[in-house]
C-alpha cells in the first residue's frame, strides 16, 4: 500500500505543461485585472462614484463565479479540453466592448462578458495542472497561480504606462493577449489526452491499493469545505479592498499621482505572484493544514497597524501582507482536491468561482462604506479580518 501511494511522487511533473498554463494564466488575469486598473480613469470620465465602482466589481465578479462550478462539474463527467479556448473568446469580445463603451450599462455588459470567459477558462486549466503536477502539487498549484498572480499584477503597470496615456480604447491593444492565449490553450488541449489517461492509470492503482480502506465521511467533506470557504471570504474580502480602492486610498491620504498610485498596486499584487509560488513548494514541504494555519491568520499584527502607517511603511506592510495572504489559496485548493479527489473540476470551478464571487460582494459592500463613512474607513475595518483565520481550528485533517 504505502508503496502505490507514493507512485505519484515519483510520476512525471510535465513542467513545460505547467509553464504554458501558468502563461496562460497570466494572459487571462491581465486582461481581467485591467478592470480594477482603469477605475480611477472611468470614474473621472463617466462621473461614477464609489458604489458604481463596486457594482462594476461585483458583476464581473458574480459573472465570474456562477458558472464555474456548473462548467467544473459537467467536465468531471466529460472533459473538454479545449473550453479554455471558448472562455477567451468571450474575454476577447469583452476587452473589445469595453475599449469602445460609451455608457455605465455597456461597461457592466463589458465586464460581465470577461467574466464569463474567465469562468470558462479555471476549471478545465485546473484540472491540466492536477494532471500535469506528478506528485508536486503544491509546486504545480503554484507555478499556475504565479502566472494568475503575476497577471495580475500587471494589470496596473499597463494602465499607468498605456491606458493613462492612450485613453479608453488603448484597451484594444489587449485583444492581442486573448488571441496568444487561444493558440497556447489550443496546444495545452491536445496534450491533455496522453496525460489525464496517465494520470487515471496512477489514481486507478492507488485506489485498488486502498480499497477497504474508508473514504472521508459526508460530514468532514461538508466541515472541511465549509471552513475552506469562510476562509476564502476572509482573505479574498481584504484583497478586494486593495484591488478596487488601494489606488484612491493612496491618492486621497497620500496625495499620489494615479500613475505613482499604480505603480503601488503594481508592488502590491506583484507580492502575490510570489507567495502563490512559495505557499505552493513550502505546502508540499509542512503540509496543507500547517500553510493554511500561517497563511490566513498570520498577516494580523501588520494589518492592524496598516491604517496608521505613513507612506513607506504602508508600502512596507502591504507588501508583507500579501505576501502571506496569497500563500493560502494553492494550499487551499488541494486541500479541497483532497476532500473531493474525483471532482477536480468542480473544486477548481467552486474555488475560482468563491474567489470572484466572495470578492465582488465584499467589493460592493465596502464601496458603500467608502461612500458613506470614507476610504480609510475600509482600510480600518478590514484590518480585523484575518482574525477569521481562527476557523482554521475546525478543519478536518485529511493529510
Amino acid at each position: 500500500m504505502s508503496s502505490a501511494i507514493l507512485q505519484p511522487a515519483r510520476a512525471k511533473t510535465h513542467v513545460a505543461v505547467l509553464l504554458v498554463l501558468g502563461v496562460t494564466h497570466l494572459l487571462n488575469d491581465l486582461m481581467q485585472s485591467l478592470i480594477p486598473a482603469i477605475y480611477p480613469i472611468i470614474q473621472g470620465a463617466y462621473g461614477l462614484d464609489f458604489v458604481q465602482i463596486g457594482l462594476i466589481t461585483l458583476t464581473f465578479q458574480i459573472a465570474g463565479s456562477l458558472f464555474q462550478p456548473v462548467i467544473g462539474y459537467y467536465t468531471d463527467h466529460r472533459p473538454a479540453p479545449y473550453s479554455p479556448v471558448l472562455g477567451m473568446v468571450f474575454t476577447l469580445a469583452g476587452i473589445l466592448t469595453l475599449a469602445f463603451a460609451t455608457s455605465y450599462s455597456l461597461i457592466l455588459v463589458a465586464v460581465a462578458l470577461i467574466g464569463t470567459g474567465s469562468s470558462i477558462f479555471h476549471p478545465e486549466a485546473t484540472r491540466m495542472a492536477r494532471y500535469a503536477a506528478g506528485g508536486r502539487q503544491g509546486l504545480a498549484q503554484g507555478i499556475f497561480q504565479v502566472g494568475g498572480q503575476a497577471g495580475g499584477a500587471l494589470g496596473p503597470v499597463f494602465a499607468a504606462l498605456v491606458i493613462v496615456p492612450w485613453g479608453q480604447p488603448s484597451l484594444a491593444w489587449f485583444s492581442v493577449a486573448a488571441l496568444a492565449a487561444m493558440m497556447l490553450l489550443t496546444w495545452i488541449g491536445r496534450q491533455q489526452a496522453r496525460i489525464s489517461e496517465h494520470f487515471a492509470a496512477l489514481r486507478s492503482s492507488i485506489a485498488k491499493s486502498r480499497a477497504g480502506s474508508p473514504a472521508h465521511t459526508q460530514a468532514t467533506i461538508v466541515l472541511g469545505l465549509v471552513v475552506l470557504t469562510l476562509l476564502m471570504f476572509s482573505k479574498n474580502a481584504y484583497g478586494e479592498s486593495f484591488r478596487s480602492f488601494y489606488t484612491f486610498y493612496l491618492i486621497d491620504r497620500f496625495g499620489l499621482s494615479i500613475p505613482a498610485a499604480q505603480m503601488m498596486l503594481f508592488i502590491f499584487l506583484l507580492a502575490s505572484a510570489a507567495g502563490a509560488l512559495a505557499g505552493g513548494i513550502l505546502g508540499d514541504r509542512i503540509g496543507r493544514y500547517r500553510m493554511i494555519w500561517f497563511s490566513v491568520l498570520g498577516p494580523l499584527p501588520l494589518t492592524l497597524v496598516l491604517p496608521y502607517a505613513d507612506l513607506f511603511w504602508t508600502g512596507v506592510l502591504t507588501v508583507s501582507i500579501n505576501l502571506i495572504m496569497a500563500s493560502a489559496f494553492a494550499s487551499i485548493l488541494i486541500y479541497a482536491m483532497e476532500l473531493l479527489p474525483n471532482r477536480v473540476g468542480l473544486v477548481g470551478g467552486l474555488f475560482y468561482g468563491l474567489n470572484f464571487g466572495l470578492g465582488g460582494i465584499a467589493a460592493a459592500l465596502l464601496g458603500m462604506m467608502a461612500e458613506a463613512q470614507g476610504i480609510e474607513a475600509v482600510y480600518r475595518l478590514c484590518s480585523f479580518l484575518p482574525l477569521m483565520g481562527l476557523l482554521a481550528w475546525f478543519l478536518p485533517k485529511v493529510e
